[in-house]
């Protein structure tokens, strides 16, 4: 059996009841609940309270495997360790010493059922006696004495060469009971790593997390659920004059350059962790665009398509990734672009794209020109 155990006590102080202060728009402790809800590795959840208020709150859910323990007051004190609740309640439920017993923290609400479901099929499968939750650090830290504690100062490293450090983030943490018992302690024997996002890093501990954090979350796990919504599978952008301004720029040796947004390559981050497609197609052929798009990971780039050819190569990335042309956002800004953006179900245009494109039905045109972040625009509207 799994057990996910869930420790919430109503006094804390820097934010009082801030287990179930509304965080965006949830009781911050439900967002930890559904997401092991969710999770079919997770038997039973356990939510460790002192607190009515926390019980009335979290029943007032009614989830099918969640159950409230009331802790004593001793272990719910503020100088009790989360160690001394986790053995109470293990005693009392006199648990199998091989069940497994994974300690989760609410105050790490942006955790997801799939980061629960991985790292538990990660411990099942290995050699490891327990499990922690960390995230890859690219700070470069220092000793009281001025020597540097993780890198080279005289050859400093750039961030893209530099393998960075691993910081707990306090997340969750798997072990069997057995270990608990013999050791009185979360972590034990030979530690396993499962290594979380970078925007997993921080825990609501003051105010100013709280902010940081639902911004992450709008951002990191809301994003990705309202572009399921959409049911958008795959994202299509233009080139010049729309991820471009359009301009054509010369240098003195006669190179040719063009200017992008570095906030569409963000939104273009954004859609790849949400787990959608991305396709650059464009009627020129042109290197600096193949350079782009190799830096910001575009799945699929398509050039030198003209006369109707973005419509047909949408229609040959569709047919290679099994769906429709209405599971398809495009943004571009010329004629060339008229054929694929009638046919697309969720379409957008720069605010300085041509006067037929914009006066397509049901299109959404930006208030961002091309090369001004008008992508990035559009890839907001979708959330």
């Amino acid at each position: 059996m799994v057990i996910a155990f869930i420790p919430v006590r109503g006094g804390s102080k820097s934010i009082p009841l801030k287990n179930i202060k509304p965080f965006c728009g949830k009781p911050l402790v439900c967002w930890s609940i559904e997401a092991l809800e969710a999770c079919k590795a997770v038997d039973r959840i356990i939510v460790a309270t002192d607190c009515d208020k926390i019980e009335q709150t979290v029943l007032k859910y009614n989830y099918s495997k969640t159950y409230i323990y009331r802790r004593s007051a001793e272990n719910a004190c503020d100088t009790a360790s989360t160690e001394s609740v986790m053995l109470e309640y293990i005693n009392y439920a006199h648990l199998d010493v091989d069940d497994v017993f994974m300690l989760v923290q609410a105050t790490s609400p942006l955790t997801e059922e799939c980061h629960f479901t991985e790292a538990l099929t990660e411990y099942v499968n290995s050699e490891y006696d327990s499990m922690l939750t960390c995230v890859r650090n690219y700070r470069f830290f220092w000793n009281i004495d001025g020597t540097s504690k993780n890198y080279d100062y005289k050859n400093r490293p750039r961030r893209q060469n530099f393998s960075g450090e691993l910081m707990e983030n306090g997340a969750f943490y798997i072990n069997i009971v057995k270990n608990i018992l013999d050791s009185s302690n979360r972590l034990s024997g030979h530690i396993g790593i499962y290594e979380m996002p970078e925007y997993t890093a921080l825990e609501i501990d003051e105010p100013d997390d709280w902010t940081i954090l639902e911004s992450l979350m709008r951002r990191h796990i809301l994003a990705k659920q309202k572009v399921k919504q959409l049911k958008i599978k795959l994202f299509i952008t233009d080139a010049d004059g729309t991820l471009t301004d359009g301009g054509m720029y010369y240098s003195e040796k006669g190179d040719e350059l063009k200017k992008f947004n570095t906030r569409d390559g963000m939104g273009l981050q954004l859609l790849r962790e949400a787990g959608i497609k991305t396709a650059i197609i464009t009627s020129e052929k042109n290197k600096i665009v193949e350079n782009r798009a190799e830096k910001l990971k575009i799945d699929y780039l398509v050039q030198g398509k003209r006369d109707g050819g973005k419509l047909a190569a949408t229609l040959e990335l569709c047919k290679l990734l099994g769906i429709s042309l209405n599971e398809v956002a495009y943004i571009g800004d010329d004629i060339n672009c008229y054929d694929l953006l009638s046919a697309v179900s969720v379409k957008a245009c720069p605010a300085d794209a041509c006067c037929k494109v914009k006066s397509l039905p049901n299109i959404r045109i930006m208030t961002k020109n091309g090369g001004e972040g008008c992508v990035r625009e559009f890839i907001e509207t979708l959330w």
